[in-house]
Formats: structure tokens, sequence, C-alpha cells
């Protein structure tokens, strides 16, 4: 009998992506701090990867590679290494659905060419900034001939934390360039589906694909990267065991699950991003033994395959 999948991915946002969540100046970062993801994060993931033995997709933002030459090199090989690389996005604008779908499309154009020239490849997955999609923002992936996106993240703990985040930030005068989704999110399919180009949180017949990330059953909490490595280890293994009847299990990581302070992150940052407070053998440690878990109990494979191989109605 063939097992269920599962499928690992890795947002590959630069630490001024995270200045900009936080309400802080770009101008605390320096050359190295600005390049971290590729020259420290990357390489860390290839190896754990490699050391489990799952494959993996990689959501590269299209600005962070065209500006750095190392940054194209070390995507090109991944992608060479078996690496999936996927879209999110070119700039990274956490309001790219407030665009115009002209803007919207000039915006994943440039990421597609940025990253196919770094791969030899073109995308066929896209996750959006922010994870927040509507039906401009669906109609641009039809029209990019995207074969799936993984954007869906209906966790009602992350919207309200988000939300609660975002206004405390505003009060204290130093506003986020985050954007808070509609809340039909909350009310979207946990499973892959295919969306309403009209509404994309409701099923339908669209052709690209949705993946959403997974959540706790019941209670919606976000499986993620950031979970996997802050909360008690007692709570990731039970929140894990409750996951594991699910018919497609996708956890979402980001770069920074395998950065550290001691990486040289500007202590400012350090203190808005607890999990960057945790040391980087820790994280490496709940990762390295989650990875076995899932590739105990799951067939792990690329999010490209994931939409092939999942039976999601018409």
């Amino acid at each position: 009998m063939a097992r269920r999948l599962a499928s690992i991915s890795v947002d590959l946002d630069s630490l001024p992506h995270y200045c900009r969540i936080q309400g802080l100046p770009e101008s605390l970062l320096d050359a190295r701090a600005r390049g971290l993801v590729y020259t420290t994060a990357v390489p860390r993931l290839r190896a754990l990867f490699a050391e489990v033995g799952v494959p993996a997709t990689f959501f590269a933002i299209g600005e962070d590679v065209e500006a750095d030459a190392g940054a194209a090199r070390a995507l090109g090989e991944a992608h060479a290494a078996g690496v999936e690389v996927a879209s999110h996005s070119f700039s990274h604008d956490y309001a790219l659905t407030r665009l115009p779908c002209a803007r919207m499309d000039e915006d994943l154009a440039r990421a597609d060419a940025v990253l196919e020239a770094a791969t030899g490849a073109r995308p066929v997955g896209f996750r959006a900034p922010g994870y927040t999609l509507n039906a401009a923002l669906y109609s641009v992936c039809v029209q990019r001939g995207y074969r799936y996106g993984s954007s869906t993240f209906p966790a009602v703990p992350y919207y309200a934390a988000k939300a609660a985040v975002m206004g405390a930030l505003a009060l204290s005068g130093r506003p986020s360039r985050a954007v808070l989704d509609s809340p039909r999110v909350l009310l979207a399919p946990t499973e892959p589906y295919r969306p309403d180009p009209s509404q994309p949180y409701v099923r339908g017949d669209g052709p690209v694909v949705e993946l959403p990330l997974t959540l706790v059953p019941g209670l919606r909490l976000p499986f993620i990267g950031t979970f996997v490595t802050t909360l008690p280890w007692a709570a990731v293994h039970a929140a894990y065991r409750a996951c594991r009847g699910t018919p497609f299990f996708n956890l979402e990581l980001h770069a920074v699950d395998v950065l550290d302070a001691d990486d040289g992150i500007p202590a400012a940052l350090v203190r808005q991003q607890r999990d960057l407070r945790v040391p980087v053998a820790t994280k490496l440690e709940r990762l390295r033994a989650l990875f076995s878990w899932l590739r105990r109990d799951f067939d792990v494979v690329t999010l490209r395959d994931a939409a092939s191989r999942l039976p999601i109605p018409p």
C-alpha cells in the first residue's frame, strides 16, 4: 500500500525582510548579515537534508538572488543537488495582493527569470509573501503557468498573534510592513485542493493546485519551523503525533530556523525574533529528529512531486 506523502519546504527570506516585519531600519544590517541566508543557512540546510536523506523545496526571493552572485551560485548548486527551487516572488512585497494585476505579473515574471537564470529551470511552484492570496494573485499564478501554490495558512492562533504584533508595533511608532490577510483564510481547506479562481480560499476547479501548510488538527496550531524550534519538545512530539494521520504533511521552515545570534545578527533584531535566541545546535537537533520521523512515517517528496502525485479531485 502506498504511504502518505510529506514535503519539507524552506522560505529563504533574508534578514532585511525581518527588519521590515519588525519595523526596524534595514541599515542595522551589514553586508555579511544581509547574506547570511545563502552563505550560512543554505549550506546548513543542505547538509541536514543530505544527512537524513530527504528532498526539499526552497522558495527563493528574486531580488535577493539577483543582487548577489553568491546567492545565485548557491541556489544553482542546490538545484543541481536535487533541491526544488520555487518562487517566493521577486520583491517579497507583503502588499503584493494590493497591487494591480499588471504589477503582480511583472513581479512574478521577474522572479521566474532570475531563478531560471540561477538554476536552469523555470519555477513551477509559488508561495505568496506573508501567505496572503486573493483572486487577482491567483489569476496571475494561472497565467504564469504554475502547477501549484503553497500559501494557504488557516491557523487561527497565528492570525491572532500577527494582528496583535502588528497593532503593538503601530502603537510603538514603528509600524510593520506586514499585511493582515482576509479573515476568510481562517475557513480555508486544510487539505490539498483546487481553488475557486474567484475565491482562492474556497474549493473550486482552478488549474493551480493549492497545498496548505500543515496545522495541528482541532487546534489549528501552525506546525511550522518556529513551532518546532521554540516550543517545549514534549509539545512538539505530541503535536506531531496528532498530525501523523494527515493525508499530506506540508512542513514549512524559514532559513532563520537554522540561524542564531552567534551568526552575527544585530541584537535589535534578535530581541524581536525570539527564534533567533535559540542556539542553532538545538534547532538542528530538533529538525534532525523531525525529519527522521517524517522519513519513517511518510514518503517525503518535493512539493512539485506532491502536486503531481496527490489525488486532488478536479
